[in-house]
Protein backbone atom coordinates (compact mmCIF):
# COMPACT_ATOMS: atom_id res chain seq x y z
CA UNK A 1 0.00 0.00 0.00
CA UNK A 2 2.78 2.42 0.90
CA UNK A 3 4.53 1.82 -2.45
CA UNK A 4 1.32 2.53 -4.38
CA UNK A 5 0.79 5.73 -2.38
CA UNK A 6 4.44 6.70 -2.95
CA UNK A 7 3.99 6.27 -6.72
CA UNK A 8 0.70 8.17 -6.69
CA UNK A 9 2.29 11.08 -4.79
CA UNK A 10 5.27 11.10 -7.16
CA UNK A 11 3.14 11.27 -10.33
CA UNK A 12 0.69 13.67 -8.72
CA UNK A 13 3.53 15.99 -7.77
CA UNK A 14 5.03 15.76 -11.25
CA UNK A 15 1.65 16.70 -12.76
CA UNK A 16 1.03 19.55 -10.31
CA UNK A 17 4.47 20.93 -11.17
CA UNK A 18 3.26 21.65 -14.70
CA UNK A 19 0.58 23.88 -13.20
CA UNK A 20 3.16 25.44 -10.87
CA UNK A 21 5.47 26.11 -13.83
CA UNK A 22 2.59 27.70 -15.77
CA UNK A 23 1.52 29.80 -12.77
CA UNK A 24 5.07 30.89 -11.93
CA UNK A 25 5.83 31.67 -15.56
CA UNK A 26 2.67 33.72 -16.11
CA UNK A 27 2.35 35.58 -12.80
CA UNK A 28 5.90 35.72 -11.41
CA UNK A 29 8.27 35.60 -14.38
CA UNK A 30 6.01 37.80 -16.52
CA UNK A 31 5.03 39.74 -13.41
CA UNK A 32 7.03 41.16 -10.56
CA UNK A 33 10.23 39.21 -11.40
CA UNK A 34 10.27 40.13 -15.08
CA UNK A 35 13.69 41.68 -14.46
CA UNK A 36 15.07 38.13 -14.07
CA UNK A 37 13.10 36.61 -16.95
CA UNK A 38 13.35 39.25 -19.66
CA UNK A 39 16.81 38.15 -20.82
CA UNK A 40 15.22 34.86 -21.78
CA UNK A 41 12.96 36.65 -24.28
CA UNK A 42 15.50 39.16 -25.52
CA UNK A 43 19.19 38.43 -25.17
CA UNK A 44 20.96 41.42 -23.69
CA UNK A 45 24.17 39.61 -22.76
CA UNK A 46 26.87 37.38 -24.25
CA UNK A 47 26.87 34.79 -21.47
CA UNK A 48 25.63 31.23 -21.86
CA UNK A 49 23.83 31.74 -18.54
CA UNK A 50 20.75 33.91 -18.23
CA UNK A 51 19.36 35.70 -15.19
CA UNK A 52 16.31 33.57 -15.92
CA UNK A 53 18.30 30.48 -14.84
CA UNK A 54 17.91 31.63 -11.23
CA UNK A 55 14.31 30.39 -11.17
CA UNK A 56 15.34 26.74 -11.00
CA UNK A 57 16.99 27.46 -7.64
CA UNK A 58 13.64 28.01 -5.92
CA UNK A 59 12.22 24.63 -6.93
CA UNK A 60 15.55 22.91 -6.29
CA UNK A 61 15.46 24.22 -2.72
CA UNK A 62 11.85 23.05 -2.27
CA UNK A 63 12.84 19.60 -3.56
CA UNK A 64 15.85 19.43 -1.23
CA UNK A 65 13.72 20.45 1.76
CA UNK A 66 11.33 17.61 0.89
CA UNK A 67 14.26 15.16 0.75
CA UNK A 68 15.53 16.44 4.09
CA UNK A 69 12.11 16.08 5.71
CA UNK A 70 11.78 12.58 4.28
CA UNK A 71 15.16 11.55 5.63
CA UNK A 72 15.24 13.31 8.99
CA UNK A 73 11.62 13.20 10.14
CA UNK A 74 8.66 10.86 10.00
CA UNK A 75 7.34 12.82 7.00
CA UNK A 76 8.04 10.02 4.50
CA UNK A 77 5.93 11.86 1.92
CA UNK A 78 8.92 14.13 1.48
CA UNK A 79 10.65 11.53 -0.69
CA UNK A 80 7.98 11.19 -3.40
CA UNK A 81 7.29 14.93 -3.27
CA UNK A 82 10.99 15.74 -3.67
CA UNK A 83 11.46 13.21 -6.45
CA UNK A 84 8.34 14.45 -8.27
CA UNK A 85 9.68 18.01 -8.23
CA UNK A 86 13.14 16.80 -9.26
CA UNK A 87 11.74 14.68 -12.12
CA UNK A 88 9.73 17.64 -13.41
CA UNK A 89 12.82 19.84 -13.25
CA UNK A 90 14.79 17.30 -15.27
CA UNK A 91 11.96 17.00 -17.83
CA UNK A 92 11.70 20.79 -18.03
CA UNK A 93 15.46 21.08 -18.56
CA UNK A 94 15.43 18.52 -21.37
CA UNK A 95 12.34 19.90 -23.11
CA UNK A 96 12.91 23.63 -22.61
CA UNK A 97 16.65 24.17 -22.44
CA UNK A 98 17.94 21.31 -24.58
CA UNK A 99 15.16 20.46 -27.04
CA UNK A 100 13.52 23.85 -27.62
CA UNK A 101 16.33 26.36 -27.04
CA UNK A 102 19.18 24.05 -28.07
CA UNK A 103 21.49 25.13 -25.24
CA UNK A 104 23.10 21.77 -25.91
CA UNK A 105 22.97 20.58 -29.49
CA UNK A 106 20.81 17.50 -28.94
CA UNK A 107 17.39 16.30 -30.13
CA UNK A 108 17.55 18.59 -33.16
CA UNK A 109 15.88 16.07 -35.44
CA UNK A 110 12.93 15.22 -33.20
CA UNK A 111 9.93 15.80 -35.42
CA UNK A 112 6.98 13.82 -34.06
CA UNK A 113 3.57 15.42 -33.41
CA UNK A 114 4.35 16.15 -29.74
CA UNK A 115 7.73 17.74 -30.50
CA UNK A 116 6.26 19.94 -33.24
CA UNK A 117 3.35 21.01 -31.01
CA UNK A 118 5.54 21.93 -28.04
CA UNK A 119 7.98 23.78 -30.29
CA UNK A 120 5.16 25.73 -31.95
CA UNK A 121 3.59 26.70 -28.61
CA UNK A 122 6.91 27.92 -27.26
CA UNK A 123 7.64 29.85 -30.45
CA UNK A 124 4.28 31.61 -30.09
CA UNK A 125 5.16 32.43 -26.48
CA UNK A 126 8.49 33.95 -27.50
CA UNK A 127 7.09 36.10 -30.29
CA UNK A 128 6.26 38.63 -27.56
CA UNK A 129 9.46 40.30 -26.37
CA UNK A 130 7.77 42.16 -23.52
CA UNK A 131 6.09 40.85 -20.42
CA UNK A 132 2.57 41.71 -21.59
CA UNK A 133 0.44 39.93 -24.19
CA UNK A 134 2.08 36.60 -23.54
CA UNK A 135 0.39 33.31 -24.26
CA UNK A 136 1.07 29.63 -23.76
CA UNK A 137 2.96 29.64 -20.47
CA UNK A 138 3.00 25.86 -19.98
CA UNK A 139 5.82 23.57 -20.98
CA UNK A 140 4.95 19.88 -21.20
CA UNK A 141 1.17 20.20 -21.61
CA UNK A 142 0.32 22.90 -24.12
CA UNK A 143 -3.09 23.69 -25.65
CA UNK A 144 -4.27 21.14 -28.22
CA UNK A 145 -4.48 23.79 -30.95
CA UNK A 146 -0.66 23.76 -31.23
CA UNK A 147 -0.70 20.04 -31.96
CA UNK A 148 -3.38 20.42 -34.63
CA UNK A 149 -1.33 23.08 -36.43
CA UNK A 150 1.83 21.02 -36.14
Amino acid sequence: MKVALWILIFFGTFSIMEFMAWFTHKYVMHGFLWSLHKDHHKKDHDSWFERNDAFFIFYAIVSMVCFYLGAETSFWYGWPLGFGILAYGIAYFFVHDIFIHQRFKMFRNANNWYARGVRRAHKIHHKHLGKEKGECFGMLFVPFKYFKKA
